[in-house]
């Protein structure tokens, strides 16, 4: 159990930023035989579902049309008449506004033509728009190869949309992140089950079922059965943060100061809860009320049960609840649903399993002090937690108040305090008295002083690569380049950055030179005769840090990020405002004007990468085109240095 408790805090400290990149149309190509000298051209697209491909015909100020090219410059063939299209749906279209037609699922062009000449192979292209309810993508161009043969009527092809991916991982980064918040949910559940609100309850219900069934199959139906209704009521619990908030909002979240500066808040209640200040209880009326229907028997008894659950347990894991919806909801999407999901599975399955098996109920623990240990635990790993988004809207405002010294201080303070308590020198108010200490309480106290002392060069200046992305980043520090550095010592502000060129900054601890401004850094590559390196980056993006300080620092990286290349670096959450002559309205989002440099920079990786998650990385020529496909986070050094050493072998 011990273990388990550390390696959940392990897994908290490691959730990864979810990416996004959309790649919603397919297309391929066919060939249908009218006679000898006549052929259609086929090209169908596959759209994905809640996507919107749209007609050749569009009204003015719409999504641009789709729009088809064949290469008959060698006069091989003739094209006759217009590209028909399918009927598809005419409807007000609620992105732009207007009457538009378009299509879902499948739309099939076809184009007549008639062969002069023998010829194998036609080419052309497709340029086209997608949109679903809330976004649209940038105009896309899709090479079409259609295949002509004399003696058959149909040779197909497939041709893929071709998007910038945005990681070397072969699993896309939207279902890894959404691997990271179900285990972390489903962990977190396992410790909700170790709390003394949940724990008695596992006996109680599986006995009540074997003995109130007629048969052990039937106890076992229903155990299950009330397992599943313990899962659709977080699950909704889920659904509705969703639905309230929207999956938009909510990915915003994570790099608005004032939405931290709450979650800040809310943490901190939970977690002096579990430290024993007070409970956090729904009403009585409730429970009485849910306990009256779960009387009822049946399956709606069944589902009342689990509802009656749920709120007399409330003062054990809504704090586990709130902090994971924070959490999720600030990764936006099916995240919320996700990590409800996971912990109430977590949840349900031992009541399942008990009741199926009920000899194991002789293996568990007694319940005891142990489970308010448990509690309280959490509840330090909480108020750590806390401090981190409180450090969010600290660093996104720039305020200074909770440099990187300060933060690494307070973890010491929080993990030295769980130590102690561990070690039975700080009793709180619902612990029972301890006259020993088992062997499991005292290996997890000696791990988390070990943690402890592991924090206290951080004080200094050192790296702390094991928690590298929860502080804020060295240049965000008392002392930027460590205590006692002969540069921080001995070199002012000016000092530090003469010879640079205008617009440059250095980046603590590493001294690589970087610009915060797209032209500027663009302008200087081309002076100094170097590639571009794009660094989509926030100021509350969690790999972005851990890049930095665990891979941006290996020599032969940085090497490269000094010597061989001009690194901009583009803050998407900035909130510094824009001067009027810079104002420009959202490519992707007619009608609605950037704000800040944050909505200048996110709205430059939108539009033109189709992505919207950090970090990002672009390696790019003089004329803006890539060198190589973008990189997203890439924590193996090997596999990122051969990223960064292929693309700017092909700019040399």
């Amino acid at each position: 159990m011990k273990k388990f408790l550390f390696a959940l805090a392990a897994f908290i400290f490691s959730v990864n930023v979810i990416a996004q990149v959309f790649e919603p149309v397919k297309w391929s190509t066919d060939i249908e035989k009218i006679s000898d000298t006549e052929y259609n051209l086929i090209s169908k697209a596959t759209i994905d579902k809640g996507w919107h491909l749209y007609s050749q015909d569009v009204p003015e100020g719409g999504p641009i049309p789709t729009s088809f090219i064949y290469d008959d410059s060698e006069g091989t063939f003739k094209i006759v008449g217009n590209t028909t299209e399918d009927e598809g749906h005419t409807v007000n279209d609620p992105v732009f506004e207007m009457e538009i037609k378009f299509f879902e699922g499948t739309a099939v062009f076809k184009q007549k033509i008639k062969v002069k000449e023998a010829v194998e192979t036609i080419n052309g292209f497709v340029e086209f728009m997608v949109c679903d309810d809330t976004k649209c993508l940038p105009p896309t161009e899709v090479d079409l190869v259609f295949k002509v043969s004399s003696n058959s009527g149909a040779n197909v092809t497939e041709t893929v949309i071709k998007t910038e991916d945005s990681g070397n991982s072969k699993e896309p980064k939207s279902k890894r992140g959404l691997w990271s918040i179900f285990i972390v949910a489903f962990l977190s559940g396992f410790a909700a089950l170790l709390t003394p609100c949940v724990f008695p309850m596992i006996p109680m219900t599986v006995s009540f079922f074997t003995k109130q069934s007629k048969n052990k199959a039937i106890g076992i139906k229903n155990a299950i059965i009330y397992g599943i209704c313990i899962i659709v009521i977080y699950v909704l619990l889920g659904t509705a943060v969703t639905a309230i908030f929207g999956a938009d909002a909510l990915n915003a979240m994570a790099s608005n100061p004032w939405f931290n500066l709450v979650f800040f808040l809310l943490l901190v209640v939970f977690a002096v809860s579990f430290l024993g200040a007070f409970e956090i209880m729904l009403p009585n009326s409730w429970a009485n009320k849910v306990d009256r229907q779960a009387d009822r028997g049946g399956l709606i008894g069944i589902f009342f049960m689990a509802l009656a659950l749920a709120i007399v347990s409330f003062s054990c894991t809504g704090p586990i609840v709130g902090t994971l919806l924070v959490e999720a909801a600030s990764k936006g999407g099916l995240a919320p649903i996700i990590g409800m999901f996971g912990f109430s599975l977590a949840i349900a399955l031992p009541f399942a399993l008990f009741a199926a098996f009920p000899g194991w109920l002789n293996s568990l623990p007694k319940s005891g002090g142990w489970l308010n240990t448990v509690k309280v635990v959490l509840g330090f790993l909480e108020l750590a937690l806390a401090f981190k988004f409180l450090s969010n809207a600290d660093y996104v405002l720039q305020l200074h108040l909770l440099e990187r010294e300060v933060f690494i201080a307070i973890w010491i303070a929080i993990f030295g305090a769980l130590a102690f308590y561990l070690f039975g020198k700080i009793q709180l108010p619902h612990d029972s008295p301890l006259s020993h200490i088992s062997v499991g309480r005292l290996s997890l106290g000696l791990l988390t002083l070990a943690f402890t002392i592991y924090m206290i060069p951080g004080l200094w200046g050192a790296p702390l690569n094991l928690i590298s992305a929860f502080p804020p980043p060295h240049d965000y520090s008392e002392s930027p380049y460590g205590v006692g550095s002969i540069k921080a010592a001995g070199a002012s502000t000016s000092d530090a950055h003469e010879g640079l060129p205008e617009g440059a900054h250095l980046m603590a601890p590493h001294n690589i030179m970087a610009f915060r401004d797209y032209e500027t850094g663009l302008a200087y590559a081309k002076k100094v005769d170097k590639p571009v390196m794009i660094d989509f980056t926030g100021y509350t993006c969690v790999n972005c840090r851990k890049m930095e300080q665990n891979v941006w620092v290996k020599p032969k990286i940085l090497d490269v990020l000094k010597n061989d290349v001009v690194l901009i670096s583009l803050y998407v959450d900035d909130p510094k405002a824009l001067p009027e002559d810079e104002i420009r309205e959202y490519t992707l989002k007619p009608g609605k004007y950037w704000k800040d440099y944050g909505d200048k920079w996110g709205d430059l990786q939108a539009s033109r990468y189709n992505a919207n998650s950090q970090p990002f990385y672009v390696l790019m020529d003089h004329n803006e085109e890539n060198l190589i496909d973008p990189a997203a986070y890439t924590p193996d050094v090997d596999e990122y240095y051969d990223w960064l050493k292929e693309g700017i072998s092909k700019f040399k």
